[in-house]
């Protein structure tokens, strides 16, 4: 038997699993369950061709994981063959906790609780399917509780594998050119300064582009407008069942979808519930498109509407404001629609979301990105680049996402 499986990558080519813990990882439900998910959620609306999943961004990350490990254990950075397994188990793993359309289920049909945290719980769930303790020290680098922190650095910072991948793969499928970046550049020049991670002076200019090319990809496709108004018909559309399921109203749902619609489920809800993660580990797309599509018949006005939007892909308006809309006007708004669709006034803030929006592209005061020198010596890249506006990148730009019903 091959002693590695092949898997063809259209971003990185032939990407090789060994057999054994990280395939069987790869083969777990668990994971095969993130093939059901899209990566950009709902950025498709605009950019036709960003249907690639989660799963295949863990395969991505898991392939720079392994092509970083090299590259340090080529320049002298000891990394044992257990350490090295475990950290591409826990690249694998990273997103394991995202829920349909990845970000939208969070704080709608859960709340309080984060997918990093559904994600570490889904790792002990493998771990235990697995059995022997074969993920505890992967599990261990997750959480950042591992002597060896650049370990941990590699998984999760402001120059880790996982944002490697997604803006390569993301650049590539939504035909965004100007967000490729260097990825293999940048891991070239990957090194370990007193445990902690640094880029050596000569990838300076890719990790330039790596930082000014996220601030692009953030505001021209991960916060585009319209894909912001429609992930917010999406949410509110969930909101609406959720509170008619509530009610008693007989709302149609996949049985994972409608544990989740009847049920107020936050963080203790799933240490109480241990069917919970059960319930949550068969929940994909396809049971929010399913429930969505019987929706648009619902007696429910709101209801039926919001779900004829999503898949009509008739949209929310929006306008981008700098300041936050006042009351006088989301009133207004109100009324109109209230009007427009023969509901109450209180029922018609299922047809208007306001979604504040702030985003820094580099932190300062984060896990820093620190700079290899020639003369052996460390400092951070806002202190070294030439032609970085560090400052500016590092500032929080917050704009406000007027969304509604188009009447």
């Amino acid at each position: 038997m091959n002693s590695t499986k092949i898997i063809n990558d259209p971003v990185f080519g032939f990407i090789k699993v060994p057999r054994g813990l990280l395939y069987d990882i790869v083969s777990h439900p668990l994971l095969q369950r993130l093939g059901r998910i899209n990566q950009l959620g709902l950025a498709y609306v605009v950019y036709p061709g960003a249907r690639h999943t989660r799963f295949q961004h863990s395969l991505g990350a898991f392939h720079l994981m392994s092509e970083a490990i090299q590259s340090l254990q080529q320049k002298g950075i000891f990394i044992f063959d257990a350490e090295a397994e475990a950290v591409q188990a826990a690249i694998l793993m990273h997103d394991i906790g995202h829920g349909p359309f990845s970000h939208v289920l969070e704080n709608t049909l859960i709340r309080g609780i984060s997918h990093e945290d559904i994600s570490l719980m889904m790792m002990e769930q493998i771990n235990r399917d697995l059995g022997g303790g074969q993920l505890n020290l992967a599990i261990a680098i997750f959480r950042d509780q591992y002597p060896k922190r650049f370990l941990h650095q590699m998984i999760s910072s402001q120059l880790d594998m996982d944002r490697l991948d997604y803006l390569r793969r993301d650049s590539f499928y939504t035909g965004v050119t100007e967000g490729n970046i260097g990825s293999a550049r940048i891991i070239k020049m990957l090194n370990v300064v007193d445990d902690r991670l640094v880029v050596e002076q000569k990838g300076i200019y890719s990790l330039e582009n790596y930082l000014t090319t996220r601030r692009l990809m953030y505001w021209q496709v991960y916060l585009h407008k319209t894909a912001v108004a429609c992930e917010k018909v999406l949410v509110n559309m969930l909101l609406r069942a959720k509170h008619l399921a509530r009610q008693g109203h007989d709302v149609f749902a996949p049985p994972a979808l409608s544990y989740f619609l009847r049920n107020d489920v936050d963080r203790q809800w799933f240490a109480d519930h241990p069917e919970a993660l059960t319930r949550y580990g068969e929940l994909d797309d396809s049971d929010i498109w399913s429930a969505m599509k019987a929706w648009r018949h619902s007696p429910d006005v709101i209801l039926a509407t919001l779900a004829a939007d999503m898949l009509d892909r008739r949209i929310f308006r929006v306008e981008v404001l700098e300041q936050p809309p006042t009351e006088e006007r989301l009133a207004d708004l109100r009324a109109q629609i209230a009007r427009s669709l023969g509901i109450p006034e209180s029922d018609a803030r299922y047809m208007i979301y306001v979604a504040p929006i702030e985003k820094d592209m580099y932190s300062v005061d984060d896990d820093s990105i620190d700079i290899l020198l020639k003369d052996g010596t460390t400092r951070p890249i806002a202190e070294v680049s030439e032609i970085l506006n560090v400052e500016l990148l590092s500032k929080k730009v917050r704009k406000y996402y007027l969304c509604y019903q188009r009447i």
